[in-house]
């Protein structure tokens, strides 16, 4: 089941109203909060469920593994610690390397070795949003193990918390110090949260449906047959824009939906493309799986207070396996490398937080520098992308020679006549203005006072929803 799908609009609101409907009419608060979170927990089980019921199986497994180690762990007087919280890691990362990666490694052997790929090869089909719960597990267990969180003895808010359906497949990856505890406390209905999940929302749609959706199809065309160089770049700026509106409104959606359950999400996106470095880009972008590399293996590795060769050592660990977490194939190394390469020259600089504010606080339009480092920085951002969305590091390397052709430039001007650009436009226009905001719609009726003049931008919004979607329907990161 996808957020963009008649299914899950039949499907929210039903399990929106029985879920509020337990709490109101259970008296028992306990009660009423094991109720719901059993409701919780069983609606997530059909959400995930709608793709395959193997699934389940598997998301269970890994629930039950890391419930059971928190209980050893938590224990401070068990000589089993540290073999429970490594045991559940193994577990976990094995689980996500046989899916994720097996099939991958077993070709580049079989290549080495001079045999048919096939031989070695399960083709075992990849659990949607398996990388996200799986990493959302282990927060617990290395948490627990490092004293920040009591382990739960309540296994269905346990359960619910890996299986929370808004986050499953595709984020944001929550921390069970800031989820976990939600789910073991009293839940009030608050009517401006509400509102705000709501406009969170249709922003999100607009942003997937109408942004992402219809850059899809010049994209896959270009990259599928080619194109002048022009093409090539216009085509990769549109993909830059691709992905963030996939993603960035797929967060949006269900950072929307939680809070109709009285449930907050953390940010996973903050205008990365109004970055003026690199190091600021990364902190804008993916939120939650960067914040997760940081304290789980940057840290723990030294991060930035150990030696030069160590700190590089750490850079490029960080970033290489970041692109490994994305998918098995040689551009995701590559392009993490790439980043790695960027990132580097300012952390070795001590200018890798230099940029920790909103660019253009207390202005409406940017400085000249500003501009040009967001252009820069948006620049970088594609080239990336390039390697990224290439399907081989040949293709992106000849892809980006296309883009490098004498009649490149000569022909940029297209890119103005693409229908695209209109809603991509609007999109910046509103993450602009709202860019100290959580997202586009936030707070929009302290901005629009009329309220007739708001409900005619909400009527806007969806009708550009319903009507100037794009063919796309899946989520780019659901692959991951």
């Amino acid at each position: 089941m996808i957020f963009n799908s008649i299914e899950f609009a039949l499907f929210l609101p039903v399990v929106f109203a029985v879920y509020w409907l337990i709490g109101g009419v259970v008296k028992d608060s306990r009660r009423g909060l094991w109720l719901q979170n059993l409701f919780v927990l069983w609606a997530s089980y059909v959400f995930y469920g709608w793709w395959s019921w193997k699934f389940l199986l598997l998301i269970a497994f890994t629930s039950g593994c890391s419930y059971l180690s928190g209980l050893v762990i938590g224990n401070s007087k068990s000589a089993w610690r540290k073999a429970a919280l490594w045991g559940n890691i193994v577990i976990n990362i094995g689980i996500l390397a046989l899916f994720k990666y097996y099939d991958f490694f077993a070709v580049e052997l079989a290549t080495l070795l001079g045999v048919e790929g096939d031989q070695l090869m399960l083709h075992l089909v990849l659990p949607v949003g398996i990388s996200f719960y799986t990493f959302q597990a282990l927060s617990y267990s290395i948490d627990v193990y490092k004293g920040k969180l009591e382990p739960t003895r309540d296994v269905v808010a346990f359960f619910a918390y890996i299986a929370f359906f808004p986050q499953l497949v595709a984020g944001p990856i929550e921390r069970a110090t800031n989820l976990l505890p939600q789910f073991r406390q009293r839940r009030v209905f608050d009517y401006g949260q509400g509102v705000d999940g709501c406009r969170q929302i249709l922003w999100g749609l607009f942003k997937k449906m109408v942004v992402a959706d219809n850059c899809a199809a010049y994209v896959d065309t270009v990259f599928a047959t080619g194109g002048s160089g022009s093409e090539h770049l216009i085509a990769a700026v549109l993909f830059t824009f691709q992905i963030y509106g996939d993603f960035s409104g797929y967060s949006d959606i269900a950072i929307g939906t939680a809070k109709l359950f009285g449930i907050r999400l953390m940010q996973n996106f903050r205008t990365p493309y109004f970055s003026r470095d690199i190091a600021e880009f990364w902190r804008r972008w993916h939120i939650s799986l960067t914040t997760w590399f940081r304290d789980y293996i940057y840290i723990p590795l030294g991060g930035s207070r150990v030696g030069r060769w160590k700190v590089v050592r750490n850079t490029f660990i960080i970033f290489l396996v970041s692109g490994l977490w994305h998918g098995a194939n040689w551009t995701f190394l590559a392009w993490g490398f790439y980043h790695a390469c960027l990132f580097l020259p300012l952390i070795l600089l001590g200018k890798n937080r230099k940029y920790t504010d909103t660019v253009a606080v207390g202005r409406l339009l940017p400085s000249w520098k500003e501009l040009g480092q967001m252009v820069l920085t948006f620049a970088l951002a594609v080239v990336g992308w390039v390697i990224f969305r290439a399907t081989s590091i040949g293709d992106a390397i000849g892809y980006m020679g296309k883009m490098l052709q004498a009649e490149t430039m000569t022909g940029l001007y297209k890119i103005f006549t693409q229908w695209e650009m209109i809603p991509i436009g609007i999109m910046l226009t509103v993450e602009w203005l709202q860019r100290d905001k959580e997202h586009g719609l936030q707070g929009i009726d302290t901005v629009v006072k009329w309220r007739w003049l708001r409900y005619m931008l909400y009527a806007a919004a969806f009708v550009a929803v319903i009507y100037y979607r794009g063919d796309y329907a899946e989520f780019i990161y659901f692959q991951f």
